[in-house]
């Protein structure tokens, strides 16, 4: 972060400000917004601030800039024409520690002016660094369209409880799950639709039905290929409300940066011979987590029912009583073959698609050879790049092509994406020659060639 992000509770403090054109004019209109004693000093004013004097909403002292009139004000905003006098004014603050705001020239900031969606006491900041502020502007813009001016009105309802829940619940964890289930549920929907003092009734209804340290939840959600953006809502949203996250390897970097910022986080994550915490020990530490009154998201790379052991967890959940969800989550080979360019399906040339595992639970690689050795069917081969020779040599055995087209999807739909393309028959060199790295998924079949027409994605080939 190049600014750390604050709130500062300007309520009638003195606050300054430099100049006095329409720019002045929309700072100080932002400064009264927060009840600050505005002084404004400058040598020519225009009609706004003129008339914010004349109705003694500010001080204006119509005058050149001194040293002097720094005083003991709690921020100081810059906003002149004049490179010099801005530079000035900066200085000026910056040794009397006072933080300094100077339009348009971050450089000369010691804290910048954000982007603000405002639904009071609910105020989000957006801000560039002062390198895009247009660009800030639109994603305000965005989620003025998307947050109800009502959520102001939610936050105010929240506060007057804040008291009885603190002492309803001793637990923090506790009184978090209240909240999010009354600002998701009933309550918030009437707040919404104005129906405040039936929203009131309810919240205080939820409140005296609740008790201590009720059963958590488990939410098994496919964190995707890697993209972050390939997640959905209803993953970001669970993912942002559990206690704890139980992850795997095959999530990303960039999907972890979207988890509760506080959630504790436990890593589960298997390589070939080399399990963090054995299939067993994460099924139990899920049913000990719940049983603790905690919501656990168990965060699964791709989809959880699809080579990722998601049935075994919940079979274990369903025997011990604990309640859980399943989100699914976009899948490596539909993930990494769309980002490749290689459609799994197509009427030319393949009419059916088969997803397989290079690595059984006892190790071995005993696939239906005759099933898969066919024409006009694309094969997508999870987790065997270590097995690559061996299936090359299985599939040409049981009749296919050797010079059936083959592409290894490296690391799909992140930064680092990358596709080799090969035959059947050069499989085992590729993989002996190159440095490819897991997570790798193996693409057999005819519509791997159709890569070159339909390639979108840029990234490394």
């Amino acid at each position: 972060m190049n600014y750390l992000p604050i709130f500062i509770n300007i309520t009638q403090k003195p606050c300054l400000v430099v100049g006095g054109g329409d720019i002045a004019y929309r700072k100080i209109n932002l400064l009264l917004k927060a009840n600050a004693q505005v002084s404004c000093v400058a040598q020519a004013c225009c009609n706004g601030v003129t008339q914010l004097a004349k109705n003694n909403t500010i001080t204006v002292i119509e005058k050149a800039f001194e040293p002097s009139d720094i005083k003991s004000q709690v921020l100081i905003v810059s906003a002149t024409n004049d490179r010099a006098l801005n530079a000035q004014v900066s200085d000026l603050a910056k040794n009397a520690n006072i933080p300094v705001n100077v339009v348009d020239s971050p450089d000369l900031c010691t804290f910048i002016m954000p982007s603000i969606v405002d639904r009071s006491p609910i105020v989000i900041a957006i801000s560039s660094a002062g390198k895009a502020p247009v660009l800030a502007r639109l994603i305000r813009a965005k989620l003025e369209s998307t947050i109800p001016n009502a959520y102001g009105k939610l936050a105010e309802l929240a506060g007057s409880f804040r008291a009885q829940v603190k002492a309803k619940f001793n637990n923090i964890e506790d009184r978090r799950y209240f909240w999010e289930k009354a600002f998701s549920g009933v309550v918030a929907e009437k707040v919404f639709s104005g129906k405040t003092d039936e929203a009131e009734l309810d919240l205080q209804t939820q409140l005296d039905k609740s008790t201590d340290s009720e059963m958590g939840e488990v939410y098994l959600v496919g964190g995707g290929p890697g993209d972050p953006d390939l997640l959905t809502f209803k993953a970001l949203r669970l993912m942002q409300q559990a206690d704890v996250i139980l992850y795997d390897r095959l999530v990303s970097d960039e999907v972890m940066e979207l988890v509760r910022r506080d959630a504790e986080l436990i890593y589960v994550g298997k390589e070939r011979d080399n399990h963090s915490v054995p299939q067993d020990g994460i099924n139990q530490l899920l049913v000990d987590l719940a049983k603790q009154g905690r919501r656990v998201c168990r965060l699964k790379g791709g989809d959880p029912f699809i080579f990722g052991r998601g049935g075994e967890e919940i079979e274990t959940l369903a025997e011990n009583g604990v309640p859980f969800q399943v989100v699914p989550g976009i899948t490596a080979a539909s993930g990494c073959s769309t980002y490749s360019g290689i459609p799994l399906t197509h009427r030319d040339y393949s009419q059916s698609c088969r997803f397989v595992t290079g690595h059984l639970k006892d190790g071995t690689m005993n696939l239906p050879w005759d099933e898969l050795a066919v024409e006009q069917q694309t094969i997508v081969f999870y987790m065997a790049l270590k097995s690559s020779k061996h299936l090359s040599e299985q599939l040409q055995a049981h009749g296919m092509r050797g010079d059936m087209p083959v592409a290894l999807v490296e690391k799909g739909t992140t930064p680092e994406h990358k596709v080799h393309t090969t035959t059947l028959a050069k499989l085992p060199d590729l993989v002996a020659n190159e440095t490819i790295h897991a997570p790798t998924l193996i693409i057999v079949g005819e519509v791997v060639k159709l890569r070159e027409k339909l390639n979108w994605f840029d990234a490394e080939s």
